[in-house]
């Protein structure tokens, strides 16, 4: 049955005929291609990368950038994309949010007119992946603590260190790197096959089964000149970048809520329990429906100002923290009610209630823990930094 949508609040009457006509065909693509797939992707393990060239057929990959065969949509429209392919995995979010907004942003933000003609129109494509290695063994709330190295050597640089928990790693033709040089920070694009970069994935994994995470390692690892991202300077560069995933991730968990919530309400309806009368008549049941539909409104209203704030260039780092930390909060809270309302049937991967709550986990910690954007929030309105 074709999802009918959450919408206690008329929301969809924030929306154009353009904007609903993408979250139309997003949602089309998600039913009719990744939901059949996907429950057998999560319980192997695999990343469904037949479904990439579908992807970039339909103008998902780099949707909200312009140029170099980019679809140039709107935010809002970026967003509701977004919140469309986690409504059936976060998995399948994130390898279009980071091939997007870690890769072939940075790209077009920072990258020589060579790079961005060389690897956009591959990645916008489906041509090429990309990953984005900025996290390391012992730095992921503290990327200026970075260890891993990027020396000058004649013409060229050599890159030593190692990256960690980075999704697509080892899909990838290309990896944003990050790395420290004697002039701060610095990012290079690294192809795969170049002396001295290897990667390993990492398994046994219970969150994002359906999404590649790995592990990328630099050993006296030669780039040149040319790799370099020349418009990259200092922290700016990949916090800039990590703004642009957290914004997707804002507007994605409202999909895997939506998809808790209509699971868990439908199921209410039809379980009868106590003399033969549904569960969903009982109060109980109804006020956990009552606070989920409640705090996916609220999520969606706060997604939409987001989105237009965005694109009218007003968009602020702080913005993007409480819309990140809010709506996977209120995310991770609807999965874990709907697992409760569906009792031992909420275990089973014939409902999709334990997959969204495993990936929530990770969402809850990547691009940003839910404690670090407190503490950006409490900077914002406070005026004092209280990172230290």
């Amino acid at each position: 049955m074709s999802f009918r949508g959450v919408d206690y609040f008329c929301v969809d009457s924030l929306f154009g005929e353009q904007e609903l006509m993408v979250r139309q065909t997003a949602r089309r693509f998600a039913e009719e291609r990744i939901q059949p797939v996907i429950r057998d992707c999560w319980r192997d393990a695999r990343f469904p990368v037949e479904l990439v060239p579908e992807m970039a057929d339909l103008g998902f990959l780099g949707a909200n950038l312009e140029g170099y065969g980019c679809a140039g949509m709107s935010n809002v429209e970026y967003g509701l994309i977004m919140q469309e392919l986690e409504r059936v995995d976060s998995g399948i979010r994130s390898f279009v949010s980071v091939q997007g907004a870690l890769v072939m942003y940075p790209i077009l933000t920072y990258g020589s007119d060579e790079q961005k003609e060389r690897w956009l129109p591959r990645l916008q494509s489906g041509r090429a992946v990309g990953c984005f290695g900025l996290t390391e063994p012992d730095f992921g709330s503290n990327p200026a603590g970075m260890r891993t190295t990027a020396r000058r050597d004649g013409g060229g640089w050599v890159l030593n260190g190692e990256k960690t928990w980075i999704t697509n790693g080892s899909q990838a033709d290309v990896a944003v790197v990050w790395a420290r040089a004697e002039e701060g920070i610095v990012g290079f694009l690294v192809e795969r096959g170049t002396k001295g970069y290897s990667t390993s994935d990492i398994h046994g994994k219970w969150s994002m089964r359906a999404s590649v995470t790995s592990s990328l390692s630099f050993s006296d690892c030669r780039v040149e000149e040319c790799d370099r991202l020349p418009g990259a300077r200092g922290m700016k560069g990949p916090l800039s970048c990590l703004s642009q995933a957290r914004y997707g991730i804002g507007w994605g968990v409202i999909g895997a809520a939506m998809d808790c919530y209509e699971t868990a309400r439908s199921y209410s309806v039809l379980r009868k329990q106590f003399d033969d009368r549904p569960i969903a008549s009982h109060q109980l049941v109804q006020e956990k429906l009552a606070w989920m539909i409640t705090e996916i409104t609220k999520a969606q209203l706060l997604a939409v100002q987001a989105g237009r704030l965005k694109d009218q260039k007003k968009l602020e780092p702080a913005h993007i923290s409480m819309l990140k930390r809010n709506n996977v909060a209120i995310a991770l809270d609807c999965a874990r009610l709907s697992r409760d309302l569906l009792g031992a049937n909420g275990i089973t991967d014939e409902y999709p209630i334990m997959r969204h709550l495993c990936n929530l986990e990770t969402v809850k910690t990547y691009e940003g823990t839910d404690h670090i954007h407190a503490l950006v929030i409490g900077e914002r309105v406070t005026g004092v930094a209280a990172y230290k």
